[in-house]
């Protein structure tokens, strides 16, 4: 039974750090194609944002098993990709024991 892994990018249409985070988010989903990657406008889908406590844009969540796991805010692609791998790993490590 494998581990569902997500990553949530919270994002909205009016803010410009985070449409631009979208190109590098697509292209982090394709180097991961086992975890599932999602895009949650927080203007469309406001429940969720406000359960999440989302509070600015872009906000990444890494989760496991429906538990956040990591919480980033901010457009910083090293940082993200940096805590997916550690995400990544982690979770491999997870499902050996």
């Amino acid at each position: 039974m494998s581990i569902l892994q997500v990553v949530v990018h919270f994002t909205a249409a009016w803010c410009i750090p985070s449409v631009a985070m979208t190109a590098f988010f697509e292209d982090l989903a394709l180097n991961y194609q086992d975890m599932l990657f999602l895009v949650v406008d927080v203007d469309e889908v406001k429940e969720v944002a406000s359960k999440m406590e989302i509070k600015a844009m872009p906000t990444f969540l890494l989760m496991r098993e429906g538990a956040q796991v990591d919480k980033l805010v901010g457009a910083n692609p090293d940082e993200i990709r940096k805590r997916t791998e550690a995400f990544i790993r982690s979770s491999r490590s997870h499902k050996m024991t």
